[in-house]
């Protein structure tokens, strides 16, 4: 760790354990709605939407639990040892084993109906005709372009390559994608890429423990380990229920605790896990409006991952995150008519302010991590 990391911790929870833990005991988390009710909300369409109100009403009781989990997460290095697992985290796929009870379509102000018809997503891909998309193209020249937005590479070999001059800055992306896709693998590289320049970065899991990441991350050949213990990665592991029971006070806090962390990239993993935590429509697109508004706030390089439609490989599971990101990336299995063999096949749905090809290409995950055939087509 870091030698100011102590001092970190101390500014970032602002009490004393005797009062954070009188408050947490009478925060007991449920699924029930009343526990997560947004009151007062305007629609998310409207821009001058705010969470100020959500902010202030139960900062007493919530905002203990979320710093307790950013600051334990750097401090928590000095006495932890990572194990030797070396399971990897694609393969588990939760959205088969919790029940929604809801219509996963959402109300029509969010423009969601069928396949994506939406210009800024990139039109909808009905057939099985893939490696047509049309787009920008396959070649771009870095060399000659010129652009007055920063950007960055995401890391991974061949998909940068299909995005001219790189992601802007300060993007809100989501990776969306079935069971064993490579979602979580694709956050993995997103930050070590980030990692390896010396930079600082934050994941948050919903899903696994912080070990379990640390672990992944580490046998794919990425050191997170070591970023840990020198206080350059905070791995968060927060329970999905927790989360949205004090999602208020993480939308408040979570902008000051990455500013003092001095993170440039930030991981949510997944999205998908806390929109199920909302029973109500309107509520969990309240909610999830309002939290990704506080990333926006915050600054900071964002990746959320997301389970993919049941009936629509190109939609997120809920159908709002991809309508509140400014790039989206689908990751999908390509089963040919014959069932000669399965492939792994992404595209770039949309990029703002960025040329991209949006041809589908094929991938793999290997022990390396994920690697896009940018020369190769499908079948």
């Amino acid at each position: 760790m870091t030698e100011n990391a102590d001092d970190w911790f101390e500014q970032a929870i602002g009490s004393d354990a005797d009062e954070r833990e009188s408050e947490e005991s009478s925060d007991e988390p449920t699924m029930d709605d009343s526990s997560t009710t947004v009151e007062d909300h305007d629609s998310p369409d409207d821009p001058s939407t705010d969470s100020d109100n959500d902010e202030t009403d139960n900062d007493e009781t919530d905002e203990p639990l979320f710093e307790d989990d950013f600051a334990s997460a750097l401090t928590g290095s000095e006495s932890d040892g990572v194990t030797g697992e070396s399971e990897t985290d694609d393969a588990a796929g939760f959205g088969e084993s919790l029940a929604v009870d809801d219509d996963p379509a959402v109300d029509q102000d969010f423009g969601m109906g069928g396949e994506f018809g939406d210009d800024d997503l990139g039109g909808g891909f009905g057939g099985t005709d893939f490696g047509s998309g049309g787009g920008f193209g396959d070649e771009f020249d870095d060399e000659e372009f010129e652009s007055e937005l920063d950007r960055i590479d995401l890391g991974i070999d061949g998909l940068d390559e299909m995005i001219q001059g790189g992601v802007p800055e300060r993007s809100l992306m989501v990776t969306i994608g079935s069971a064993g896709t490579g979602k979580t693998t694709f956050g993995l590289q997103f930050l070590h890429q980030a990692l390896e320049q010396d930079e600082r970065a934050v994941y948050i899991t919903l899903e696994e423990s912080s070990e379990r990441v640390v672990n992944s991350a580490t046998e794919k050949g990425f050191k997170f380990d070591e970023y840990v213990e020198n206080g350059q990665l905070a791995v968060v592991a927060i329970d999905p229920i927790e989360m949205a029971n004090s999602l208020a006070s993480i939308r408040s806090e979570l902008p000051r605790l990455i500013e003092e962390f001095e993170a440039t990239r930030l991981v949510l993993d997944s999205v998908s896990l806390l929109e199920m935590m909302y029973d109500d429509r309107a509520t969990r697109r309240n909610e999830i409006y309002d939290f990704t508004k506080s990333l926006k706030r915050a600054g900071i390089t964002t990746l959320m991952t997301s389970e993919a439609s049941e009936d629509n490989d190109y939609a997120s599971r809920h159908g709002i995150v991809e309508y509140l990101t400014d790039a989206v990336f689908v990751l999908q299995y390509v089963r040919p008519s014959d069932f000669r063999e399965t492939r792994l096949a992404i595209e770039i749905q949309k990029i703002r302010d960025a040329n991209h090809s949006r041809e589908t290409k094929p991938y793999e995950i290997t022990g390396e991590g994920l690697s896009v055939y940018r020369q190769a087509n499908i079948f």
